[in-house]
């Protein structure tokens, strides 16, 4: 028998980090390179930039009315103050 040292190099993942593309973003920006966010933030902007060039405006009025509850959570955390 071997006797082998258990190592724990990487975090450990929860369910969230499982799903496979935004998950894998999500792990690198909690424990990566800090440059992640901005590379996921271009990332953002050109998929913005794409679907704007194909559907037009009827692409900001999804994202935007996509983001209502991201901003009406965020809105009542200020409020809790967290």
């Amino acid at each position: 028998m071997t006797d082998m040292p258990i190592s724990s190099g990487r975090p450990v993942r929860s369910w969230f980090h499982h799903i496979p593309v935004l998950g894998w973003i999500a792990f690198d920006i909690a424990y990566g390179d800090p440059d992640t966010i901005w590379y996921a933030l271009v990332i953002l902007v050109t998929v913005m930039v794409l679907a704007v060039q194909t559907w037009g405006l009827v692409a900001l009025a999804m994202t935007a009315l996509a983001m209502v509850p991201v901003m009406f959570v965020t809105l009542i955390l200020i409020t809790l103050g967290k």
